[in-house]
């Protein structure tokens, strides 16, 4: 038996189940789009680079609205806004797989974006106020299994889908996964403890708060360093797959499997010794495999080995940035988290200019470098964090 069947209550797995069965939904929605970019230029009638830039809409989206539902909806029953985000996600990912052109499927996209901003806070923060205080962490980590099983099995098996089927089809079963988590959260996942209201001028303040911004700042960068790297891996592994898709989709579920694992050994950790020294040894670890990937670039077992490290270290690095946001100041934690969603998303919509800069001046093996500076100052930003202002010293 382990420690998290001793510690939660039966009832809280399948709530926390639901819960991350959501963000599966939600992040595969976002991470098969660049599997099957060629296939839907294609039906389109457009360049894969123009509806690339469906995945940057998608992320502003997110990023943009996250903080801005939180001050809209501060009342609204946990529940009813995880439900109503999930609805969104299922007509807007719909939309997208009807649309006729390029300029309905970005709309559709952007739809599903919305969905997702109301989703992503109020999942992680809900999966936090029904666990005990002391589980927080594995909390956490049992719900954004989830967001890592999307790398690992669901982007990988829509693509497969829509090479067997179309692209269509694998967007028409997610609208239909939404729909059906939607009514699993209205039903199972009740009774979430939600703050005293919050003012328009507070929510904004705690960004005023120096631990709060830089731990966001971290978010930013380790986002944007994994994604730079993930988004073109089929540059950084041509040597080593030969061009092969097939041998590149086995390196990413090699990835999203040990994330699985990292991710839940992130949270253990977490709760154990704290997220500072938690973060500082699995930002460091991506910092290392990245600056390694070039070094084994023509050797496909090398690469293997380093993508599954990368898939525990990238994974678990950011349950201890979510950790801290929450630790800072628990009665705005839902707050805290609306805009931590922000920073993914700003370091989502980030990584393709960054990497195809990469690229550009210096071909595939310049992309992991740049990965790597990215997480070493999310690194720097996290720990900076930590450190006492000179009036808190003094006081």
């Amino acid at each position: 038996m382990t420690s998290i069947e001793q510690s939660y209550p039966p009832r809280l797995y399948p709530k926390l189940a639901v819960l991350a069965v959501g963000l599966f939904a939600v992040a595969t929605n976002g991470f098969m789009i660049a599997g099957i970019l060629p296939s839907i230029a294609q039906t389109l009638g457009v360049h894969a680079s123009d509806v690339s830039y469906s995945i940057t809409w998608y992320s502003i989206t997110v990023a943009i609205a996250a903080p801005v539902i939180s001050i809209l909806f501060p009342r609204m029953s946990r529940t009813t806004l995880m439900a109503s985000g999930l609805v969104l996600v299922a007509l807007g990912t719909l939309i997208a797989a009807v649309a006729p052109t390029l300029l309905v499927f970005t709309l559709g996209r952007v739809l599903a974006g919305l969905g997702g901003a109301a989703l992503v806070p109020a999942a992680t923060a809900a999966a936090a106020a029904l666990a005990p205080v002391a589980q927080r962490g594995r909390a956490i980590a049992f719900v954004a299994v989830g967001f890592t099983a999307s790398t690992a099995f669901g982007a990988p098996l829509g693509t497969a889908i829509a090479a067997a089927g179309g692209w269509r089809v694998p967007l028409f079963g997610l609208a239909g996964l939404a729909v059906i988590v939607a009514v699993a959260v209205a039903l199972f996942v009740r009774g979430i403890p939600v703050g005293a209201p919050i003012s328009v001028g507070r929510r904004f303040a705690i960004l005023g708060n120096r631990r709060i911004v830089l731990t966001l700042f971290a978010t930013l960068l380790a986002v944007a360093g994994f994604n730079i790297v993930y988004i073109f891996s089929s540059s950084v592994t041509a040597e080593a797959t030969g061009g092969s898709g097939s041998l590149l989709a086995g390196l990413l579920l090699v990835f999203g499997v040990a994330g699985i694992a990292g991710n839940l050994l992130s949270g253990r950790l977490t709760d154990r010794y704290g997220n500072r020294r938690v973060s500082l040894v699995f930002f460091g670890l991506q910092v290392l495999v990245l600056l390694a990937l070039p070094f084994l670039a023509t050797s496909l077992v090398g690469t293997g080995i380093l993508f599954a490290i990368w898939g525990i270290a990238a994974n678990a690095s950011l349950l201890p940035v979510q950790h801290r946001l929450i630790e800072i100041d628990p009665a705005t934690s839902g707050v805290a988290l609306s805009w931590y969603s922000t920073a993914l998303y700003a370091g989502i919509a980030l990584a393709p200019l960054v990497g195809a800069a990469a690229l550009h001046i210096g071909g595939g093996e310049l992309v992991p470098l740049f990965g790597a500076i990215a997480s070493a100052l999310g690194l720097l930003a996290f720990q900076l964090g930590w450190v006492r202002s000179p009036a808190a010293v003094t006081a």
